[in-house]
């Protein structure tokens, strides 16, 4: 059982590893679409503590991985997750970045940079509603992440922790 566990913990997060443009949270809707609708390795109320837990603790926000290689294959799993996730995308990284790090003012490598950041931009934003809608409080928890996004964007200038706290204490009020 473990085995079979094992190889299903990298045959999601080795191809996620790839193709994680924009970083870590652009798959997390696909990581969701996977381990809670594909292969029903967790619920969805599970996933959005594990990603909760994975925000919280300090670190890579894709521990998240890591808490689901735990979660289904304990310890082992949760280092085969970590790894299928990390290595495959530092070792692509690394030889991308030696391959064309001399043609960095070249006008194909700058039209490449600019038309991934759309791409990383599109998949994190896919996230951002993945974990909305498995959450159930899309009306309220879109308000204040739209209007803390309004404000960081605006007011750049506005300590985050003042957003925080606004946020806090919004989430206080209502519940």
């Amino acid at each position: 059982m473990r085995d079979d566990a094992y190889l299903g913990l990298l045959a999601v997060f080795v191809p996620f590893s790839l193709i994680s443009i924009g970083g870590g949270a652009s798959i997390i809707s696909g990581m969701e679409g996977e381990v809670v609708r594909a292969r029903a390795w967790l619920t969805s109320r599970e996933f959005v503590e594990l990603f909760a837990i994975s925000r919280a603790a300090p670190g890579p926000g894709t521990m998240l991985a890591t808490l689901v290689g735990w979660k289904i294959a304990g310890w082992g799993g949760a280092v085969v997750a970590s790894l299928a996730l990390f290595v495959p995308s530092s070792l692509l990284c690394y030889a991308v970045f030696r391959l064309t790090n001399a043609h960095r003012e070249k006008a194909w490598h700058r039209a490449m940079r600019e038309g991934l950041a759309p791409v990383g931009t599109g998949l994190i934003i896919a996230g951002v509603l993945s974990i909305l809608q498995l959450s159930g409080a899309v009306g309220l928890t879109a308000t204040v992440a739209f209007a803390s996004a309004v404000l960081v964007m605006g007011l750049p200038r506005i300590p985050v922790l003042m957003i925080i706290a606004l946020g806090g204490a919004t989430g206080w009020l209502v519940g």
